[in-house]
């Protein structure tokens, strides 16, 4: 397979594969910050793509590529949503676990050990790409985003999540997150591969996308909850861009 994978962050996750549906796992984090993330998700297809997520099936007839799919926290909820969802990990024993979680739920999706790279040589083409929380773990970011944009129809809409560079997200996501609530293993994350919302749109820009939306995901250590914030992208945030028509 063609890739920009990194075999020590695969491994990293490969090791956590079974706990991907145990919300009080390794994954905590990502169960936490799920409401949040699907807010953004739902919302930013709904308006690309005219949709009204009122109705059943709003997403129907769009096809949508979950890259770093892992146990399929967010493939399970685009696939109830209608989409036709394709979900792809560089990690093969996240498949199975997605693929039995799947066929447990009534789900019918099609999971694939995989690379961004490789699903693009082969011509590939999809409505919606969801890239959350990957970017920071491949080994040439300006690569696997421009291989992200050849997996976009013209038209097609990418949402891209990752985590600010800056001494805040060291204190969060590497000491807070890894080392005092132990929700991750310790080395989960290299805080020098964080990159910066500017770093990044420019990253996304140099892919051929056109960037047109960023917003922090932001945890309320009182409420125990996220939020999507306008203003703050100081550790957590998201980005929605588009490819040409």
């Amino acid at each position: 397979m063609q890739t920009t994978i990194d075999p020590a962050e695969v491994a990293k996750f490969e090791a956590m594969a079974a706990e991907w549906w145990d919300p009080n796992g390794k994954f905590k984090p990502l169960h936490m910050l799920n409401p949040c993330r699907l807010d953004y998700i739902t919302s930013q297809i709904a308006a690309e793509f005219d949709r009204d997520l009122g109705t059943d099936a709003p997403f129907k007839g769009l096809r949508l590529l979950d890259i770093g799919c892992g146990g399929g926290l967010l493939s399970e909820p685009m696939a109830r949503l209608g989409a036709d969802v394709v979900g792809a990990d560089a990690a093969p024993r996240n498949i199975p676990v997605a693929q039995v979680h799947a066929e447990q739920s009534g789900l019918d999706i099609d999971y694939r050990h995989t690379t961004a790279e490789d699903m693009a040589a082969k011509g590939e083409r999809f409505d919606v790409v969801l890239n959350m929380e990957v970017v920071e773990h491949v080994s040439d970011p300006l690569a696997y985003l421009s291989a992200c944009h050849d997996l976009l129809k013209p038209g097609g809409l990418m949402l891209c999540s990752t985590i600010n560079r800056n001494a805040k997200s060291f204190g969060m996501a590497i000491v807070g997150a890894e080392y005092v609530m132990r929700w991750l293993p310790k080395g989960t994350h290299q805080w020098s591969k964080f990159i910066t919302p500017d770093e990044l749109f420019g990253l996304l820009a140099k892919a051929g996308l056109d960037p047109v939306d960023r917003k922090g995901f932001v945890f309320n250590p009182i409420t125990w909850q996220w939020r999507l914030s306008d203003r703050d992208l100081s550790v957590n945030y998201v980005t929605a861009s588009r490819r040409a028509v």
